[in-house]
């Protein structure tokens, strides 16, 4: 017999109903579905029909009609006969005899095809392929309403998720973190939230919000003819990938604060990992873009920053244009410590990763935002708490957890950079965290 269908349909149903009402065994009505047996008997069950049968004053014994019994029960108090009691006579009375016909109670468990079921006054079962269907229907639909949960294990929920979404952590970070002890899935909880039944509600979660939508940029043809991108390009990019790993790729932009304000966030992601490192820099010109290669390959010496940081992945801006001397070793004679490639324009997708983490920044620096108050150790604490939020993408896991312990260069990078895992119950991802 091939592979069991998982749920019942009307057509199916319709088939056992007139299965039935023939009297074909319900081993061959199976066959005729592909299903087994006890799947046939249990539906048949589950969704017959019932039709109370009609007794003399309620009461199946043959001998109710003209029965003068009384206190069988042994209640001498009692003003009624035995076979109209409420009590139920059948329980005390030694001369009782049930008439119902019991034959519903083996298969087929209906009298869909017995002869008699017309002028039956008795208990009887039928099944109706349009009301087992209509009954299937609203069972499912009543299933998935309300809460499945005891008072207990909703505060324990709502303790949970309310407190970390409060602090601007992900559903999915928090799913991750404690994932043996809540009992729902994050569907159920959004639905838990949008229906008023945690401390939290939708304006609450990140991606419950509406965002605007942005105007399409004009795409300035000119910048695919300029110098800088020559054998630089994401096709030259793409070709060099095909027969190697991404271990030394790393994704570059930068985040800009209050318009007409100086300071900016460079941003770098590593791909080995997705750690994402930030430096604040004080404007947004190559020569300071050039400065903090410099500090890397000095703080981590040639050839560790050419393995994390051997070749980078950039958009278009003119911070990034000085391509010779970001490619260019200030310790060994313009040797190369990098190689440098430029996304296509309007293609911000091509560093998807990197735009990702982008997102976690503006929860804690919405955009608009001035970085004149922030230094790069308030930077770090953000950097800290991004890098150690859980991701569907690395398997529940953090960035920081993707680094092994065995990588030498990416925990010199972390101590040149103050880089440390934040416990998970403590990540926070709003505005709190820098509260400047």
């Amino acid at each position: 017999m091939s592979e069991k269908i998982s749920k019942m349909k009307f057509d199916d149903r319709e088939t056992i109903e007139i299965g039935v009402a023939r009297k074909l065994p319900l081993i061959q009505i199976a066959t005729l579905l592909n299903r087994h047996v006890a799947s046939i008997a249990r539906e048949i069950k589950k969704h017959r029909i019932f039709v109370q049968g009609s007794y003399f004053a309620g009461n199946d014994c043959i001998g109710a009609n003209g029965c003068a019994k009384r206190h069988v029960c042994g209640d001498a108090s009692c003003p009624m006969y035995c076979y109209s009691c409420i009590k139920d006579c059948h329980k005390y009375c030694s001369d009782y005899y049930s008439t119902k016909c019991k034959d519903y109670e083996k298969p087929p468990y209906v009298c869909n095809s017995c002869d008699k079921r017309r002028y039956c006054n008795d208990d009887r079962y039928f099944y109706d392929a349009k009301i087992a269907d209509k009954k299937s229907i609203e069972t499912r639909k009543t299933s998935r309403e309300g809460i499945h949960l005891t008072d207990e294990e909703l505060k324990s929920v709502n303790s949970i998720l309310s407190t970390g979404i409060k602090k601007g952590q992900p559903l999915a970070h928090i799913f991750a973190v404690h994932e043996q002890e809540i009992p729902i899935t994050s569907r159920t909880a959004y639905i838990y939230i949008n229906g008023g039944l945690l401390d939290v509600r939708n304006i609450d979660l990140r991606r419950q919000s509406g965002y605007k939508r942005k105007k399409k940029k004009k795409c300035n043809s000119g910048i695919l003819t300029q110098k800088f991108r020559q054998n630089r390009t994401y096709a030259d990019f793409t070709a060099l990938m095909e027969n190697r790993s991404e271990k030394d790729v790393f994704e570059m932009d930068t985040v800009k604060g209050k318009k007409n304000q100086k300071k900016v966030l460079l941003t770098m992601l590593l791909r080995r990992n997705s750690v994402m490192i930030v430096f604040l820099i004080p404007d947004c010109t190559a020569e300071s873009v050039i400065d903090r290669f410099d500090f890397l390959e000095k703080g981590l010496g040639k050839d560790c920053f050419t393995r994390l940081f051997g070749i980078c992945l950039t958009d278009n801006g003119s911070e990034f244009k000085v391509v010779n001397k970001l490619e260019q070793s200030v310790e060994l004679d313009g040797m190369k410590r990098t190689y440098v490639y430029f996304c296509d324009p309007m293609q911000s997708g091509q560093k998807g990763r990197l735009e990702k983490n982008h997102e976690y920044i503006r929860y804690v620096i919405p955009k608009g935002t001035s970085l004149a108050p922030y230094n790069q150790e308030d930077i770090t604490l953000l950097v800290n708490h991004i890098n150690s939020t859980k991701r569907p993408g690395l398997n529940n896991l953090s960035p920081y957890e993707m680094v092994p312990e065995d990588d030498e260069d990416m925990h010199r990078l972390m101590k040149l950079l103050d880089l440390k895992k934040v416990p998970a119950d403590e990540v926070n991802l709003t505005k709190e965290l820098l509260n400047k």
